[in-house]
């Protein structure tokens, strides 16, 4: 019989013997060493004291302890070796005549043996017993740290996400929101509303170039960034040259590029547009949908020497009628040839046009536009709708 496992030194077991009676130790010692521990891998001390002072040296990953140490009183011992290393199994040697042996189990041993009965087989069996209860304690507790910490970031991720600042009721809106990693609440696409004073409604939405951690957490600067410059009055031909500044600074080291539509719709006004690099909105009511072909700008962190960058567009919204944003990541999902140039906007027009054909709020709709679509995209994927209301 070997209790020595081969081909990993983690096999081999480190044992200290926490006893003060010379014969019960010698006894315990001989059984251990027939069951294939080395020599040097056995400590013995006689105090609960000398144990505690042994730990940083011999690092053990079974303790073998004797309840009655002149220095312990009841489960003095077992509460002092457990706390001082939870994570190596604790055995519990006591006399026959002693029963104190299960209320051990209590106090945190793994187990616990009489030591007049003690014999190499069941000394093993009880250390290998005691040693896999401990890692599957560990991995149980290592496997609820990450539960705890994912759900933790979960809280903090939806914290990060938009809430549309309306206030009048003349615009409607309905988001859909799906990150590229499943793990995660945040992806690299950002959008946001906001009502100004006044009742203009302004909406962004935004695509960073990758969806990983890196980007969703960029995403977030540029929102928050563009909101702030909303709420203190920037003017707004100079929010996205002021965006592409943030973009530049915040990603010195490593450019990324990202695209953005920007909107406003003022009241008894057209709509008007600004894009870098984004596609352009899609405007809906009971009668079809239409793609809006705009002037379309650089991304932000592009600079095309010579040409204006981010250049304003109109185009009328009547009341009932609706704009959808989007990112690339739906356009992704219904586009039937990857390598064209049309990117799915013909049949992602087609489907909003049947999503507000009926005349149904937005909110009805949006996310069987996405989940309703012919490819189910791995990238980041946000949708705003925004409606007009009289």
């Amino acid at each position: 019989m070997s209790f020595v496992e081969p081909a990993t030194a983690d096999a081999l077991v480190t044992v200290l013997l926490v006893e003060d009676d010379h014969g019960d130790a010698v006894l315990v010692q001989e059984s251990l060493r027939e069951m294939g521990l080395p020599y040097d891998s056995v400590s013995w001390v006689r105090s609960l004291s000398d144990a505690l002072a042994a730990l940083p040296t011999v690092r053990p990953r079974c303790i073998l302890l004797d309840l009655g140490l002149p220095d312990t009183v009841g489960f003095s011992g077992v509460h002092d070796l457990v706390g001082a290393v939870p994570d190596t199994a604790v055995i519990v040697l006591t006399g026959r005549q002693e029963r104190d042996g299960s209320g051990a189990l209590g106090a945190g041993a793994e187990d616990y043996l009489v030591k007049d009965a003690i014999t190499p087989a069941i000394l093993e069996r009880s250390i290998r017993y005691s040693l896999e209860r401990k890692r599957a304690q560990a991995a149980q507790q290592q496997l609820l740290e990450l539960s705890l910490g994912a759900a933790e970031q979960a809280r903090l991720e939806r914290g990060l996400l938009p809430r549309p600042l309306l206030r009048s009721g003349r615009i409607e809106c309905a988001t859909y929101y799906r990150p590229g990693r499943g793990d995660a609440v945040l992806g690299g696409d950002f959008y946001d509303i906001v009502e100004i004073e006044d009742g203009t409604v302004r909406a962004v939405i935004g695509d960073v170039m990758g969806h990983g951690p890196d980007e969703a957490a960029l995403g977030i600067h540029l929102r928050v960034a563009w909101r702030a410059m909303l709420l203190a009055g920037v003017p707004d031909e100079l929010i996205l040259p002021t965006l592409g500044r943030l973009l530049e600074a915040e990603e010195a080291e490593h450019p990324r590029f990202v695209t953005v539509c920007d909107v406003t719709i003022a009241p008894g006004a057209p709509m008007a547009v600004r894009l870098a690099g984004h596609p352009g909105p899609i405007v809906c009511d009971r009668s079809g949908a239409r793609y809006l072909e705009l002037t379309v700008g650089p991304p932000l962190g592009v600079r095309v020497p010579g040409t204006p960058e981010w250049p304003l567009s109109r185009a009328d919204v009547p009341v009932g009628s609706s704009v959808v944003l989007y990112s690339d990541g739906l356009l992704e999902a219904y586009s039937s040839d990857p390598a064209s140039d049309g990117l799915g906007i013909p049949e992602l027009v087609d489907a909003v046009g049947r999503g507000a054909a009926d005349g149904r709020p937005a909110t009805s709709w949006i996310q069987t536009l996405v989940t309703g679509a012919p490819v189910a995209s791995v990238d980041d994927t946000a949708a705003l709708v925004l409606t007009r209301r009289a």
